[in-house]
């Protein structure tokens, strides 16, 4: 981490959705951060970005931008399974990184780039930014303060109607069974198996249930899960993007109450305890990465900082996602 305190310049490799409002700006914006290059490999997209978004250099070539003496730290932000073969590369630069989420689509190929940055002492960073954002850190201050007692169980359950490409059976990565074996459980329940990890600390085994009900598209639709804490708090969530409501619930179960909450939808916190019944709105920031990127920011300046969300907790969370879908 020599020489990265201050002034840290960024490459971006992917520049599709995400880092349009939801993570680039937040490199941009951070105070010691810049964005010094993009790759895409659509040479008019990569150009529109770079203009749009005020970047001088961009490259169609990640090798590239991997390379180039004026990036110090590179942000991977494509599809999940292209997220070994650059991380890789850049381990082998010997440069910072942050990696979307998952870290990979199989335990193994996480485990493969965690090592890689592990054994040669490098930085690597994993866009698993709800363990930073104020919403979800004052759940945390709930259950470390007891407010609920001691925490007995944890309960999930997300579901949502098919979109109009699902049901149109259109091309989309996200559920594609080469690419997210488990389609929007690898994109969304990662974030929260992540989240719980955060809250009550490794996950000692899981179990799962994982098919295509719908038959829309290669990846499976449905996964049930049951899992069991290191801490002794039990898990159970239930995924299934078939249905005819969006439901986005989470409760955590203690001896004293009860929290709930969404992860995705930005409602209420409620809290329910023994002396207090409250409810708690808590707005997401516009630029939703920007804790998680000004965390790296802090613990670029002081390395004995750690980051919430490093190579070795979204290692753990694949490790977890693979169990559930009886990978492992």
């Amino acid at each position: 981490m020599k020489g990265l305190s201050k002034n840290v310049k960024w490459g971006i490799i992917g520049c599709g959705n995400v880092t349009e409002v939801k993570s680039g700006p937040a490199y941009k914006i951070t105070n010691g951060f810049s964005i010094a290059a993009v790759m895409r490999r659509d040479a008019e997209k990569v150009k529109d970005y770079a203009k749009r978004h005020n970047i001088k250099t961009y490259y169609t070539d990640a090798d590239q931008l991997i390379n180039d003496s004026n990036v110090d730290a590179v942000y991977i932000a494509t599809p999940p399974d292209t997220h070994k073969y650059y991380a890789l590369k850049v381990a082998a630069a010997g440069k910072p990184c942050c990696v979307e989420k998952p870290l990979a689509p199989s335990y193994a190929d996480s485990l493969e780039i965690y090592n890689a940055f592990k054994s040669k002492d490098i930085p690597m960073f994993v866009a698993y930014y709800r363990r930073s954002l104020p919403r979800f850190l004052k759940i945390k201050s709930y259950i470390d303060a007891g407010y609920i007692g001691d925490v007995r169980h944890i309960s999930t359950h997300l579901s949502k109607p098919p979109s109009e490409t699902d049901l149109s059976k259109s091309y989309n990565w996200r559920t594609d069974a080469e690419i997210a074996p488990a389609g929007y459980f690898d994109d969304l329940a990662s974030h929260e198996l992540d989240l719980f990890t955060f809250y009550f600390g490794n996950i000692r085994d899981a179990h799962g249930i994982s098919v295509n009900q719908q038959a829309l598209y290669s990846a499976k639709d449905a996964v049930s899960a049951n899992w069991l804490h290191e801490s002794g708090v039990t898990g159970s969530g239930t995924w299934n993007f078939g249905c005819n409501e969006h439901i986005d619930k989470v409760i955590i179960y203690g001896s004293k109450g009860t929290i709930k909450f969404s992860v995705f939808h930005e409602n209420p916190i409620t809290l329910k305890c023994e002396s207090i019944k409250k409810e708690v709105f808590i707005e997401n920031p516009k630029h939703i990465q920007f804790p998680h990127v000004e965390n790296m920011m802090y613990c670029f300046e002081d390395p004995t900082k750690v980051h919430p969300s490093t190579g070795e907790t979204a290692l753990h969370t694949s490790w977890v996602m693979d169990k559930i879908l009886n990978k492992i």
